[in-house]
């Protein structure tokens, strides 16, 4: 039940937005194509097991941690109350 001036079922269609976004984000972000024999970032050697399990991967363990690290998350605030609007 939606209160106010939203339409029954508004919430959820917002989360169900907010959680294909995520889902189409992360895909977009997967690497594609042959993986590499050298991290590209340190230069040291991929483990043939990583490579199998992560096609197309481009660095090591070590350096995809770093990446992982500085990622900010980003998005859409589709909240409509004026709380969130002020954070």
């Amino acid at each position: 039940m939606a209160g106010g001036w939203t339409r029954d079922g508004a919430v959820q269609d917002q989360i169900d937005d907010t959680v294909k976004d995520a889902v189409l984000r992360a895909r977009a972000e997967l690497a594609a194509g042959d993986a590499a024999e050298e991290c590209d970032d340190c230069g040291e050697a991929i483990p043939s097991r990583r490579r199998a399990a992560l096609p197309g991967v481009r660095t090591c363990v070590a350096c995809q941690t770093v990446r992982d690290a500085g990622r900010v998350a980003a998005g859409i605030n589709r909240r409509g109350s004026k709380d969130s609007q002020l954070r």
